[in-house]
Formats: C-alpha cells, structure tokens, sequence
C-alpha cells in the first residue's frame, strides 16, 4: 500500500471529518459485533491519481474506503476494499451501500452494492465486515441491458435494506426520471419483482432505503434547481436545491403509495462548509440515530482544491413512532463520544481521532502507521477519551525502525508524559514509565519522528 501523507485538515476538538489524511465520500455503514463499520467511495485513489493540482472526475476510482468505531470519535482505519481487483470487469466503484444478515451456515454474511459508474450496480460479499471480499456474479446485477428499467437514466446509487421479514430491496437510479425499487431475490443476488418506479420528485442521484417502524424510507438527492415555483405540496416547503429528501410507504412495489414528507438535510455549502454533491447515509447506532455525509471543507488544508471529499458525521433525530427524520445540521464539531476508549489494550495504532503528517502501510492482513515523509519532519496522532481509570504507570508499544515516540496524556504541561527510543528492524515491544501516573479520562497524542514505525499500544499499572 502506497503511504498517504497529510496536512492539518482537522483539529483534535473537531469530530470531523471523520478520517482526516484520506480522501471519501458517499457513506454508508452497518453494525457487527458492537462495531459500526463504516464505507465510502475512495476519492484518494483519484487524488493518487492526478495529484493536488488535478480535479476529482471519478473515473480512476475503483476502490472503498473501510473505517470503523465503536465510540463515534476515535476510528481504526481498515484499508481499500480494491473493487477493481476483485471485478475487473467494472468502469468505476462509487456510492457503496450495505447490508448484512446471519445465515443458515451461522455466518454473518455481508452485501455490499455499489455504482459501477453509471451504468449499472454491481455487488460484492463477505463473511468479515472487512473482507476479504468475493465477486459472486461476475457482472452486474442491473446496468443498462437490464429489461424493465423503464427510462431509468442511469441504474446506479443503489440504497438497500432488508425488513422485517427478512426480504431485501434495492433501489437505485440517477436522472430527472426518477429512481427505481425492486425486490431481491432470498441470495440477494437476484432479482424478485417487477422494477418500479418511485416518483421522487427532483430528484437527482444518491438513492438510500431504510426500514424503520415497519415503513420504507427512501432518500434521494435533489436537483441544483430552485424548486418554488409550482411546489403544490401543502404542509411542507420545497427543498433547497442540491439538499437531501424522503419518502416513505408500507407497500414500496405501489408506486401511489410513496408520499414524500420533506427535506431533512441542506447542501453543506449552505451550512459554512463548501458546496458539493449530497449524499447522506441515516444509521442507528447505540440507541441514537446518526446521519453521514461529505464534504468538501478538509480539501484546501490538504492542498487542493479539486473536488475531493471527506466523510463526516453529525446526529440525526428519528421519531420511530411517526417515522419523521427531523432537519439534520453540519458542523465540523460533529458528534460526541459515546464510550471511552480503554488503553490498556492493545489499542490499534491506525485507531486515531486526528492526525498530521502520518503514513498508513499493510502487509495484506496487519496495518500500522509511520511519522514523517522522509525529510526529517516529525507526525502526531490523537485519540480522544482514553479511560486510564484509578492509574496507569508504563506505555508499551510494538515499534520498528529507528526513531522516537513522545505520548502526552491530558495536557503537555500537566499531563503524564513520557517517551521511547528505538532502533529495530523487526516488531518489537518497547516501554517506559510516565513521569507521572496517568489517571481518569484524557485524551492522547503521540508525537512520532520521521520514519517511527508503530503497530499498536498501551498502559499497564504499577
């Protein structure tokens, strides 16, 4: 894996984005094992590509971006999903949506769809929510030789779930027309209905469904438009344009049934960040409803200013009972953490809330992180609430190469502080005592020098 390196794009009190020395976008996410695992469109593979003086077309992009988290602050970044390596028959890999389900064979198994460009949607499985991920149909699952599509400019942006009763539904589509939504086949990898129109009403792309309270919610991107004149729809005002709305009905195959209820989330450019594309991803986490999306704000930080997106979150409020989803604010604040963080460990070292200057590397199955680029320069990272509980005396480390590794817990003045030297051309475990015992709840960082290897960390008592 090629190492991405990074200016300051977000502070240490910020919450988003949520990834900050890569570029993604379009997200979409499922829970496993009290994780939630989180997937976007891989804007670095096109940044890679054409550098920070070219422009963000999409057309290189072939891969996923992995994250997860289990407080909502601190995420361990997992690597590419190399969607072009796993179907070499695709275009492009863009605008990912998952599901999963237990089957009879007690596994997990995991349904990632995705747009191959616009022409159609592949999907892609597993049994881990990071893989290794397999191609079990060797084409698409709908393009534009699909029968039945009925105008559909562009069968892509697909948004699946599967209710109650265990069934799965796709909907997808692109353009004026309208998009569409079909009932899976029971391998979720077929089709089971005829393809239907909903009738979303400006809509644009950026297709998502939900199931909740026994209703189907579809979302949708609208158009650039200003849609005021000839809005006819009492109760409820028109969407701003390039802004997020939903739909919602207990029959999705009776396209009378749809009733559009309102707008829920504007473009970010009208929330002082910058204007893009909308998509958004609505997913219930440890009692709270949490809404995804990008943004282009993190980009100028990073040195450009082609059109390359992060992900970032915010909290959504859900009334189940009505199945109302309230209008949804950006902020680069983003969410609170919701459980601490335990370093007494091992803790991940690509676990990080923020970071400057660092490099991610893989050698197929672990992942860790190195300072610098090379030139002499140093790197931080950060996690955010780090529970050290009645104390914690020593810092361990699995370390490579030759370097130094300073880690301030709390504050640098009155915090507990130490450090360790190394030099070492395999994994190895280094320690050392804080100057003083680290207690309660505080956050960390960890100052690495140019060319510091590190795996993973954590405290122990005296």
């Amino acid at each position: 894996m090629a190492p991405i390196n990074e200016t300051v794009s977000k502070y240490p009190l910020d919450s988003n984005p949520l990834i900050s020395n890569i570029f993604c976008a379009d997200p979409t996410a499922v829970e496993y094992d009290g994780r939630l695992y989180i997937y976007g469109t891989c804007d670095q593979q096109q940044f890679e590509a054409v550098g920070a003086g070219g422009k963000n077309t999409y057309e290189r992009i072939k891969s996923f971006v992995m994250l997860s988290t289990d407080d909502m602050v601190n995420y361990t970044y997992h690597g590419r999903i190399e969607v072009g390596e796993i179907c070499p028959w695709i275009f492009a890999s863009w605008a990912p949506s998952i599901v999963s389900r237990v089957e009879e064979d007690g596994l997990t198994h995991f349904y990632l769809y995705f747009s191959n460009s616009g022409w159609g949607t592949g999907v892609i499985t597993a049994t881990s929510p990071t893989g290794p991920w397999s191609d079990p149909l060797g084409q698409s699952l709908i393009d534009g030789n699909t029968p039945g599509l009925n105008g559909c400019e562009s069968p892509f942006d697909p948004g699946a779930c599967i209710d109650d009763n265990g069934t799965g539904w796709l909907t997808f589509g692109g353009g004026t027309d309208g998009s569409r939504i079909v009932r899976l086949g029971s391998d979720m990898l077929s089709l089971d209905s005829d393809i239907v129109k909903i009738p979303s009403r400006f809509h644009f792309e950026a297709s998502e469904l939900n199931y909740i309270n026994g209703t189907y919610v579809y979302t949708h991107n609208n158009d650039w438009d200003s849609h005021i004149t000839g809005w006819d729809i009492d109760g409820v005002i028109p969407p701003p344009s390039c802004s997020m709305s939903y739909m919602t009905t207990k029959t999705p195959l009776d396209p009378d049934s749809w009733v559009y209820r309102d707008y829920y989330f504007k473009n970010p450019g009208e929330q002082g960040m910058e204007y893009s594309n909308n998509h958004t991803h609505l997913q219930k986490y440890g009692g709270r409803y949490y809404l995804f999306y990008h943004s282009l704000f993190p980009q100028k930080a990073l040195g450009t200013s082609g059109g390359f997106r992060s992900l970032c979150v915010n909290e959504a409020q859900v009334d189940e009972s009505t199945v109302t989803i309230e209008k949804v604010t950006a902020t680069k604040q983003g969410v609170e953490q919701i459980k601490s963080l335990d370093p007494f460990g091992p803790v991940a070292a690509e676990t990080i809330a923020a970071c400057s200057n660092i490099s991610y590397y893989s050698d197929g199955g672990n992942m860790w992180i190195s300072g610098g680029n090379g030139d002499g320069s140093s790197a931080w990272t950060y996690v955010r609430g780090a529970d050290f509980g009645g104390g914690a005396d020593y810092f361990a480390a699995d370390v490579r190469g030759k370097g130094r590794i300073e880690v301030y817990v709390g504050d640098s003045e009155n915090g507990a502080y130490t450090y360790i030297e190394f030099d070492c051309d395999e994994w190895t475990t280094v320690y050392n005592r804080f100057s003083t015992t680290a207690r309660g709840v505080n956050d960390v960082y960890f100052v690495l020098s140019d060319g510091a290897e590190l795996d993973a960390w954590q405290v122990a008592a005296k």
